[in-house]
C-alpha cells in the first residue's frame, strides 16, 4: 500500500487556461437528496461547486429546489422523478455522481434506475450512499461507465460482503478487482483502491467525523473527475487527499470541521496549490 502524499494536488490542479469558458471545465450531474436528506445534496454539490466544476446541475425531490436555488444559484436545478429530464441530463455531462441522500423508498430505487440506464461509457459514475446500499440489498446491476465508490466502512461491507473487522487490503483487493472501478474507503486514514495500485491517506483526524462529511467527499470527487479529466485515477486521488488537507487546515483551529466549511475553503487551497504548480514548472523550466 502507498501513502499518498501532496504531490498529487500539483500534478492535477493546474492554473486555468485563459483561453477557456464553462465548458471546459466540464459538466456535472449530481442526483440525489429525497424530501428527507435534502441537506445531503445540498453539501454534495456545494463540494462541486466550489472545487471548479463548470456546469452543475442537480437532480432532486422537488423540495429542495428552493433551498438549492438559495443556497447556491450557480447550480441548476430539477425534478428527479422527471425521468424524461433526468435521462436528457445524464447523457450529457462528463461526471454522474449518484446517491447523496438519495434514499431507499421505491421512488429511489426508480430514480437510481432511470440514471443507471443512461450513462455513457466514457463517463465517470461516482456511486455513493444510498446507491451503495441499494445495490447491495437489492442486487442492482452496476451501470456503465468508470465507476467510482464512495462508501465508509459499513457501506463497504454490504457491497462487499466482508465484515468490518476483515476489511484488510488483500480482502478489499479481491472485491474491488470485481467490481471492475475505483473504490475510496472512507475510514480513518481512507484507503483508495485503484484499478492498479492501492493508496492511504496520511491526513485526516476525528475532527471530520460528523454528518455530510462523505457526501462533501463525493460532490469533491465528482467536480475534480468532470474538470481535471485527462486522468480520472489522478483526479480521485487528488480529491481525496484535497478533502482531508482542507479538513486538517480548518482543525487547526476548530473542534470539529463542519463539512460545508471545507468547500468553502477549497477555492482559496486549490488556487495556492495551482500557483506551486506553476512556480515549480517554471523552475523546472529555468
Amino acid at each position: 500500500m502507498q501513502v499518498l502524499d501532496d504531490s498529487i494536488l500539483m500534478k492535477v490542479i493546474k492554473p486555468r487556461p485563459q483561453e477557456s469558458f464553462k465548458g471546459t471545465f466540464g459538466k456535472i450531474l449530481l442526483v440525489g437528496g429525497n424530501h428527507q436528506f435534502g441537506g445531503a445534496i445540498i453539501m454534495a454539490t456545494t463540494a462541486a461547486v466550489y472545487s471548479g466544476a463548470g456546469l452543475v446541475t442537480v437532480a432532486t425531490d422537488k423540495i429542495n429546489a428552493g433551498p438549492l436555488r438559495s443556497r447556491l444559484p450557480e447550480a441548476m436545478v430539477i425534478d428527479f422523478d422527471d425521468q424524461e429530464a433526468v435521462k436528457n441530463m445524464v447523457e450529457k455531462v462528463n461526471t454522474v455522481v449518484v446517491g447523496p441522500g438519495l434514499g431507499e423508498e421505491s421512488e429511489s430505487r426508480a430514480v437510481l434506475d432511470n440514471v443507471f440506464s443512461h450513462t455513457q461509457p466514457d463517463q465517470a459514475v461516482v456511486i455513493d450512499g444510498s446507491a451503495i446500499t441499494m445495490i447491495a440489498k437489492q442486487h442492482i446491476q452496476l451501470p456503465k461507465g468508470h465507476l467510482i465508490f464512495t462508501p465508509h466502512q459499513m457501506e463497504w461491507q454490504r457491497l462487499s460482503g466482508i465484515k468490518i473487522s476483515d476489511q484488510v487490503e488483500a480482502a478489499n483487493r479481491e472485491k474491488v478487482d470485481q467490481l471492475g472501478g475505483i473504490v475510496v474507503l472512507k475510514k480513518h486514514h481512507s484507503e483508495i483502491y485503484t484499478a492498479d495500485n492501492t493508496y492511504q491517506l496520511p491526513n485526516g483526524s476525528a475532527a471530520q467525523a460528523i454528518g455530510g462529511m462523505g457526501d462533501t467527499l463525493a460532490g469533491m470527487v465528482g467536480g475534480f473527475t468532470a474538470q481535471f479529466r485527462t486522468n480520472l485515477t489522478d483526479a480521485v486521488l487528488a480529491a481525496t487527499y484535497a478533502h482531508s488537507a482542507v479538513a486538517d487546515q480548518i482543525a487547526e483551529d476548530q473542534y470539529i470541521v463542519l463539512p460545508h466549511q471545507i468547500s468553502l475553503a477549497l477555492p482559496r487551497f486549490m488556487k495556492k496549490v495551482a500557483e506551486q504548480s506553476h512556480d515549480q514548472q517554471i523552475g523546472f523550466i529555468h
